[in-house]
């Protein structure tokens, strides 16, 4: 039955980098070093420290040190915390060449950071120095699928659910899936993950909440209430599934809500797919001049991440595509493409061109986008108002209308801008 899961897949590609999903597990096989229930992070990063100190030769304290600082950050904590984790993995290679619990978590740090050529060599290194270990393929899986290598990506990730068919895993399988547009072997494979047990809290917490994102596509709206609130009791405040229920409140027209649900999660994590949607959704109600000053805080915060030597050109040029500069688009857009050859970063360049006024170029983009068969609504739309630029009215129609069936509410400005498109002339 688990080969089954993989071999239907063709070819995959993914939207973000989802499943760099990380336990304290070394990579080496190895006991990893387990925190008291009730010891706080700070507590358990200065017990490592500590422990780092005196066992200079000693390379595994290094490594639990940057794993538990790469966890804050995936909770929503200062990306800054980058650099600490970086400086914790140097000292531990320095330590041990050899070490391919080191190469794996600067794989996964390297992910985290959109590095994904980088990511690819540690994966392939760490596989190299420990091949029975399972965590070195999470990252290769992860690289290959953000480099647009799908086919080898579906061959290591078939290795993974051979060897262990865990949350991780089934994760994977799952949003891989969703981008073929098998929504409900997508649902299947992470209900699989979500039941498979052994896992922390924050990972669990994750995979609900892209249950409950499926199900919305799915127009299941009980359903992903029931997926949120689990990721909720696992995590209290955890921003996917509070985000998550304010895209519930949109699908129910209840913007109002939404954007108080919204403004929580940005007050204390202002992560730009969260600002975007506030600020998009502000707009869409009225709520104008609060809007734009919302929407003005995204530069600041992709120049932070960009501080913390994360690449964020695919993120910049959708922003610039849709509210700032075309030519500014096409730049990051280009650069995402030159970084990433997936169909994320073709959809980013693909839209950008358009909004530079390039649309005949940039359809080239758009329809390889959606190569993969994914039902992506704003690949779609992108792709539909695309082709319409183009002079391509047929493809134009039928891929609007696609969007709106996919997700009549997948974005608070591009639905409308679609049905208004869709009843012109």
């Amino acid at each position: 039955m688990r080969k089954l899961m993989i071999v239907s897949l063709a070819s995959f590609g993914v939207a973000l980098l989802v499943f760099a999903l990380v336990r304290d597990e070394p990579a080496n096989g190895g006991q990893a070093q387990q925190s008291s229930a009730t010891a706080s992070t700070d507590q358990r990063i200065a017990a490592l420290e500590r422990a780092a100190r005196l066992r200079p030769e000693d390379p595994q304290p290094l490594i639990q040190l940057a794993s538990t600082l790469l966890g804050i950050v995936r909770q929503g904590g200062d990306t800054q915390i980058y650099e600490r984790a970086d400086a914790a993995i140097a000292k531990a290679i320095t330590r041990d060449p050899s070490s391919p619990a080191a190469y794996t978590e600067r794989g996964i740090l390297r992910l985290g950071r959109h590095d994904f050529r980088g990511a690819l060599s540690d994966g392939e290194r760490a596989r190299a120095l420990a091949p029975g270990v399972v965590k070195p393929l999470g990252v290769l899986v992860d690289a290959n699928i953000e480099l647009g290598r799908y086919q080898e990506a579906a061959r290591v990730l078939q290795r993974m659910v051979d060897l262990k068919p865990n949350l991780d895993s089934y994760a994977r399988v799952a949003y891989l899936r969703e981008l073929r547009g098998d929504l409900d072997g997508a649902s299947e494979a992470l209900i699989l993950a979500t039941s498979a047990g052994g896992e922390g809290p924050e990972n669990v917490a994750f995979v609900q909440s892209l249950l409950g994102n499926l199900a919305l596509v799915q127009r299941r709206p009980e359903r992903a209430l029931l997926a949120f609130r689990a990721a909720l009791a696992k995590v209290p405040g955890y921003a996917p599934a509070q985000t998550g229920l304010a895209r519930v409140d949109i699908a129910a027209a209840r913007p109002d809500r939404a954007i108080k649900r919204l403004r929580d999660v940005v007050g204390r994590e202002p992560k730009q797919e969260y600002v975007v949607l506030l600020g998009e959704l502000e707009l869409a109600d009225g709520q104008t001049q609060a809007g734009r000053r919302t929407l003005a805080k995204v530069p600041a915060e992709l120049k932070l991440l960009e501080s913390a030597g994360e690449n964020t050109e695919t993120e910049k040029a959708l922003f610039e595509a849709d509210h700032g500069s075309g030519a500014r688009a096409v730049t990051a857009g280009r650069a995402a493409w030159a970084n990433s050859r997936s169909v994320r970063a073709a959809d980013a360049l693909g839209w950008a061109l358009t909004r530079a006024g390039r649309p005949r170029e940039g359809l080239n983009y758009a329809r390889h986008a959606l190569r993969l068969g994914s039902r992506d609504a704003s690949f779609l739309f992108h792709a539909g108002m695309t082709a319409k630029a183009a002079g391509r009215d047929d493809e134009a129609r039928r891929r609007l209308r696609e969007a709106l069936a996919a997700n009549p509410a997948f974005s608070p400005l591009h639905a409308r801008t679609a049905r208004k498109a869709l009843a012109a002339k």
